[in-house]
């Protein structure tokens, strides 16, 4: 267990610089009395622990009761007890003022010849020769050993070890810092000094926890909590070691905390119209962020090329666009990406240009009121102005506003038109425009009430024009087919006496069939005594055909009363003639032109008066008032045909 203690501390010591057991050689004197020391100066810092290793051996004889170390000039043969440091006798008063407390044995047990110390709390005091002596219980001058150990101290140039965690904003964090030296000497002061920028220092004592690692090994830190904030990147945490006899140590390290605050965006969000639209987007953040821009509307990312250029640099990126157009207005976005956040922040852009003044524009006179109107674009929004109402005290304006147009329109009573001079004025912020507008004088009486600018409008509209032509095309059309139809109807008018003339020589054999019917019925009635010759003088000619009606020829005095039954045959018989009539007449002019036959339409009206003069006739009269409207009628239609 002794050995693991003391390899432990060697381990530590020679980890920490705080000493070196190199080069150990036993120097044995006479009668087995034996030490083993090192052979080279021991190095050891102010404020630290030093180990001198020593072992022992003595005679069987020799039983070894305490342990007496001396500090000594080297240029005495031999120390004394003005020069004891360590006694493990606690009773002994001969320990120097300046050690008492700080030496100390690794193995308590003597019997296992381990006479190994450690000094705590070293001074440069503390440099020189120790010498080692052995006392029995029963001999106390005992034996002392002519071999020493060198020990050199120098100035502490250990730091302390400061341990940072990772820091992120918003969390808490612990620092610690451990003093050098793993001795178990005095507890030395940690003391924490915050320096911010620009800032004073602040002191801030931490807790001091001791770590014991072995019996005479000790670890001395303290902790310092807080709360990580964008305030503290970058700035210097100072840990501060004291120890024993104005001994101090100090290790500075810069806090890193992860963090980023909200981007903005600088520069000129209003430019004029082939200026430069010059942004530049910043973020403060720790690691740097990657900021890229993009235009609302567009799905990719601005890129370096003819319209734009981006200038990047740790925590900003510049975008420059050089004669900025209408089109470059818009919102335009900057997106940095750092760690698993991505904020964004936008600015609007206004490409602002000069008033103009649009087509459109002009007055219209009426008798003595005049109007005009000024259409105007621009950005910003431009004003409009009418010069002529200096001159005048009544007046009507109204303005309206579309977007960025503004539309103003004057009415005012004017005496003569011919010396007005009308002059628009627009202007904003970038400049203005002036314009004579145009008089279009309205003299007719038909063009009072009406608006210049509505007429242009309704005849421009190609449906009114195409309405028009249609009008005038149908007119032409309704005037040519009236044309044709009055030819058509003078043609059929000259066909009309032939038509007539072919119908008068077909009644001849209807009035020779009808006397012979006459004639037969009047032989039934009356029964005369000469029937056959009756008969053979009322028979038509078969072989002959008919004859051409000869009314000196005819006798009068044979027609008789008819029946109801003879006057019903002749009209169906007159009839069938007739209708015969229509339609070869009816085929002729359908082969002529295809038409409608208004001949025929006059014919069938004379067709039925003949039915109905006939019909009236065939009532019971006197056989001589039958006889004359029986040739009454043949002539009148005779007359009719022929007058038509």
């Amino acid at each position: 267990m002794i050995v693991l203690i003391w390899a432990t501390l060697l381990f530590s010591v020679r980890g920490s610089n705080a000493g070196a057991s190199v080069g150990e050689t036993q120097h044995c004197q006479s009668d087995g009395y034996c030490i083993t020391l090192t052979e080279r100066e021991i190095t050891a810092e102010a404020g630290l622990c030093v180990v001198i290793p020593c072992s022992f051996t003595t005679p069987d004889s020799f039983t070894t009761q305490h342990i007496v170390w001396y500090k000594c000039e080297p240029s005495k043969q031999s120390c004394d007890n003005s020069d004891i440091i360590f006694h493990t006798n606690k009773n002994n008063r001969n320990v120097q003022p300046g050690f008492k407390g700080r030496v100390s044995l690794l193995e308590s047990d003597l019997s296992q010849k381990n006479c190994s110390i450690v000094i705590n709390d070293l001074t440069a005091s503390d440099s020189g020769s120790y010498q080692l002596r052995v006392v029995q219980f029963w001999n106390t001058n005992g034996f002392t050993f002519s071999s020493r150990a060198t020990v050199f101290v120098k100035d502490l140039s250990q730091k302390p070890t400061v341990m940072i965690p990772p820091l992120t904003e918003g969390q808490q964090t612990t620092l610690t810092c451990t003093a050098p030296g793993l001795c178990s000497g005095s507890v030395p002061t940690i003391t924490w000094m915050w320096k911010g920028t620009g800032k004073n220092d602040s002191h801030i004592t931490g807790d001091i926890m001791t770590e014991n690692l072995a019996v005479v090994t000790q670890r001395h830190s303290s902790t310092l909590t807080f709360n990580s904030s964008a305030e503290h990147h970058g700035t210097n945490v100072t840990c501060k070691v004291s120890f024993t006899g104005d001994t101090t140590t100090e290790e500075t390290v810069t806090l890193n905390v992860t963090y980023m605050k909200k981007p903005g965006i600088t520069g000129d969000a209003i430019v004029k119209e082939s200026d430069t639209l010059n942004l530049t987007c910043s973020v403060e953040s720790f690691p740097p962020s990657l900021i890229t821009w993009t235009k609302l509307g567009l799905n990719t990312n601005l890129q370096n090329g003819i319209d734009a250029n981006l200038q990047n640099d740790t925590g900003l990126s510049t975008l420059i666009i050089p004669n900025v157009k209408a089109e470059h207005s818009g919102r335009y976005i900057c997106t940095a990406k750092h760690v698993d956040s991505t904020p964004t922040v936008y600015v609007d852009v206004t490409v602002t240009w000069f008033a103009k003044i649009l087509n459109g524009s002009g007055c219209v006179a009426q008798s003595t009121v005049l109007t005009c109107r000024c259409i105007s674009q621009g950005v910003p929004l431009p004003t409009i102005k009418w010069p002529l109402m200096k001159n005048h005290n009544e007046y009507s304006v109204i303005t309206t506003v579309s977007n960025h147009t503004v539309n103003s329109t004057i009415t005012l009573t004017v005496k003569d038109h011919s010396d007005t001079a009308v002059e628009c004025v627009s202007s904003n912020e970038n400049g203005e425009a002036k314009e004579n507008l145009t008089i279009i004088q309205m003299n007719t009486p038909e063009q009072e009430g009406m608006c210049q600018f509505s007429l242009l409008k309704i005849v421009s509209r190609l449906d009114i024009i195409i309405a028009f032509l249609t009008g005038v095309l149908l007119s032409a059309t309704l005037c040519c087919l009236a044309k044709k139809c009055h030819r058509e109807k003078q043609k059929s008018s000259g066909n009309l006496d032939g038509t007539l003339e072919m119908v008068t020589t077909q009644e001849d054999p209807l009035i020779h069939a009808g006397q012979a019917v006459e004639d037969d019925q009047t032989h039934h009635q009356e029964a005369p005594k000469d029937g056959a010759e009756a008969v053979e003088k009322g028979a038509p000619d078969l072989d002959g055909g008919p004859k051409d009606a000869e009314y000196a020829s005819i006798d009068f005095s044979m027609l008789k009363r008819r029946s109801a039954r003879g006057a019903a045959k002749k009209q169906e018989t007159t009839e069938t003639e007739y209708a015969e009539i229509e339609r070869e007449e009816k085929m002729k002019r359908q082969d002529s032109r295809g038409g409608p036959d208004e001949v025929l339409e006059c014919k069938q009206e004379e067709s039925v008066i003949v039915e109905d003069e006939e019909i009236k006739h065939s009532v019971p009269e006197e056989e001589e008032a039958e006889d004359a409207a029986l040739y009454s009628n043949v002539k009148d239609i005779m007359g009719e045909y022929c007058t038509a």
